[in-house]
């Protein structure tokens, strides 16, 4: 059986059609995001009102800390050059490298002409003072009695005081020489530490000569304090005051921080390199922190205020690090943001952000898709 269809059933059906259409668009929901030309706008009805949270961005004064390359360094003022006073040989040597010795210690012997000649400048000074004393009491004797004039008396008395400061000269000598003290000949120089330590360096043997009054005999270095001596590049150098400060690390101690402070600021830059040496104190009772060990020193430098914002409103969009930006109520457009440095909580911004932004800080990643 075959049916035909009349104009009148094709209106109606058409008209029907048309009133479902329009009920379901009544019926759509609303979408969860709009697109404006790059600013993404969330509808009133939109679940994403739900899942977002917006938050103005944080301000505030937090220091980086900068790391810089470092040695370990003998602290100077806590180091002594052990020389010889005069030139002679060495008969005995008390130390060996590496040897810990206290302060006035026998660290060496030393047989020397020139000592010889010391001792013998003291004792010809004693005899000259003697004799001068005994013309002078004689020379007092005259001229109480009314045989002498007053100017032989004065004569004697500045040959007295001559020999006197000859005398203290010798002996003054003689004391520089031998601090130690004698013992032994008359030709020994007893060599002693002027400080507590360890002998860090030693260039002598027994039986050598010591030619050169200028050149150590060893090094007696105190390392119960030490020197970290960082390399601080000239644009970093403004941010770092003496009292900071320092914590350092090493590769012989990974799982250690050392803390000290900066006790010295070079005035002058290196020519070469263009840093500054900056120097923290650490304590060293134990001797774990040898000289010339390699370091990393991370300095605390100040930071003016600055934009901090939550980690969980950092989106990554292709190679940029990205925030969503309330520009309106509800309306976002995404800018890429410069980050610095996080050791702190949050994370610094150093471009894209200023003070008064409002910044998605949790489910940026819905409007990320």
């Amino acid at each position: 059986m075959t049916y035909r269809l009349t104009p009148l059933f094709l209106v109606v059906a058409t008209l029907s059609l048309a009133a479902c259409s329009h009920h379901a668009d009544e019926q759509a929901p609303p979408p969860a995001v709009v697109d404006d030309h790059g600013v993404l706008r969330v509808p009133d009805g939109s679940p994403l009102r739900k899942a977002l949270t917006v938050a103005p961005v944080e301000m505030r004064e937090a220091p980086h800390a900068r790391v810089f390359p470092a040695t370990v360094e003998s602290d100077p003022t806590r180091t002594a050059n052990v020389v010889a006073p005069l030139t002679g040989r060495i008969t005995e040597l008390k130390v060996g490298l590496g040897d810990h010795v206290e302060r006035n210690q026998l660290l060496a012997v030393i047989e020397s002409g020139d000592m010889a000649q010391a001792y013998a400048d003291v004792a010809k000074a004693n005899d000259a003072l003697a004799l001068a004393k005994k013309g002078m009491d004689r020379a007092r004797g005259v001229q109480q009695a009314g045989g002498n004039a007053v100017k032989d008396l004065e004569a004697a008395q500045s040959n007295y005081n001559q020999a006197q400061a000859e005398l203290d000269r010798a002996q003054t000598r003689l004391q520089s020489i031998n601090s130690g003290g004698q013992g032994g000949t008359s030709r020994s120089i007893r060599i002693t530490s002027p400080v507590s330590g360890y002998v860090t360096a030693l260039s002598v043997a027994p039986g050598t000569y010591a030619n050169d009054t200028t050149t150590p005999l060893m090094t007696v270095a105190d390392i119960d304090s030490v020197w970290i001596t960082a390399n601080v590049p000239e644009s970093d150098v403004g941010g770092i005051a003496k009292g900071q400060a320092v914590d350092a690390t090493l590769s012989a101690y990974p799982d250690q921080v050392f803390h000290g402070k900066v006790g010295f600021i070079s005035q002058v830059l290196q020519s070469d390199t263009r840093r500054d040496m900056v120097r923290a104190v650490f304590a060293n009772t134990d001797g774990r922190l040898k000289p010339n060990m390699f370091a990393k020193a991370s300095i605390a430098v100040p930071q003016p205020a600055q934009v901090f914002v939550p980690e969980s409103s950092l989106l990554m969009n292709n190679d940029n690090t990205t925030v969503f930006v309330e520009v309106s109520p509800w309306a976002f457009e995404r800018r890429a943001v410069e980050l610095s440095y996080d050791e702190t909580a949050g994370a610094r911004v150093v471009k894209g952000l200023k003070a008064g932004d409002r910044v998605v800080v949790k489910g940026g990643v819905l409007l990320n898709d």
